[in-house]
């Protein structure tokens, strides 16, 4: 098979996944978009968490042209990408029980505020803490995950529950369990993962949706312009002025 002719799969099976999340989660997506539109106008703050690959779609709406100035990231050291070492660290932190709760009684999160948790299986320690410790605190907590995990997967949580059990809202990736979209003869392993495209896209349409809701609030809603384009900075500076007290990714 020719390399071409796998890359156009991939694509293919990318846009499969997008068009199944447009139509089977778009109300869940508006509801998502609705519950931060409604924490940025009552003054609340904005958080997301994902740790390993799916702290990627989760840094993707932090401090970002286009996005929310209000989202920040809820980093757990040595969770948030590839460049602690050994690389395989991070995956063991993910089942280490106390360590969510931890970090969220030392971040600035309280009742009111929003919190999305990213994790595709759901099922490891640290998301399904950071869920539960959140809600315990009462923030409001958004899910993105795929479903599918839960069902032909066992939990690593001492509960036996996962990600998707604590959440107030729950966005379905749709990923299937492996996150590998090809395969071919010849090659033992499946290959070619798409779940970081679909949870990135599923992101920003809740932001989208945010966006919206907040214009039929009439609120104006707090977004950040590139720094490449003239007036950019100018502009990202009156925002971050103005909202401050809620933007902590530049404390």
């Amino acid at each position: 098979m020719s390399e071409s002719k796998l890359a156009g799969q991939f694509f293919d099976a990318a846009i499969g996944l997008l068009e199944r999340v447009r139509d089977e989660e778009g109300a869940r997506i508006t509801e998502a978009g609705a519950v931060i539109a409604r924490a940025v106008a009552s003054g609340n703050r904005l958080f997301a968490f994902g740790a390993g690959h799916s702290s990627l779609p989760a840094q993707d709406v932090v401090y970002r042209a286009g996005g929310l100035a209000l989202m920040n990231f809820l980093a757990v050291p040595g969770t948030a990408g590839v460049d602690v070492m050994p690389a395989t660290l991070g995956s063991a932190l993910e089942r280490v029980d106390g360590l969510a709760g931890a970090v969220l009684d030392s971040s600035p999160a309280s009742a009111g505020d929003v919190l999305i948790v990213i994790s595709l299986s759901g099922r490891n320690a640290l998301p399904v803490e950071m869920a539960m410790n959140a809600r315990a605190i009462g923030l409001e907590v958004i899910g993105v995950t795929s479903v599918a995990y839960a069902t032909e997967t066992k939990s690593r949580h001492v509960s036996g529950t996962f990600l998707k059990d604590h959440c107030d809202i729950v966005l379905d990736s749709k990923i299937a369990v492996g996150d590998a979209e090809l395969s071919v003869d010849g090659v033992d392993a499946p290959f070619a993962p798409a779940s970081t495209v679909v949870t990135s896209a599923i992101m920003q349409a809740v932001m989208a949706a945010a966006a919206g809701e907040l214009v039929a609030r009439g609120v104006e809603p707090p977004l950040l312009r590139s720094g490449n384009v003239d007036g950019g900075h100018e502009w990202n500076g009156r925002v971050m002025q103005e909202y401050g007290d809620r933007i902590f990714f530049r404390h």
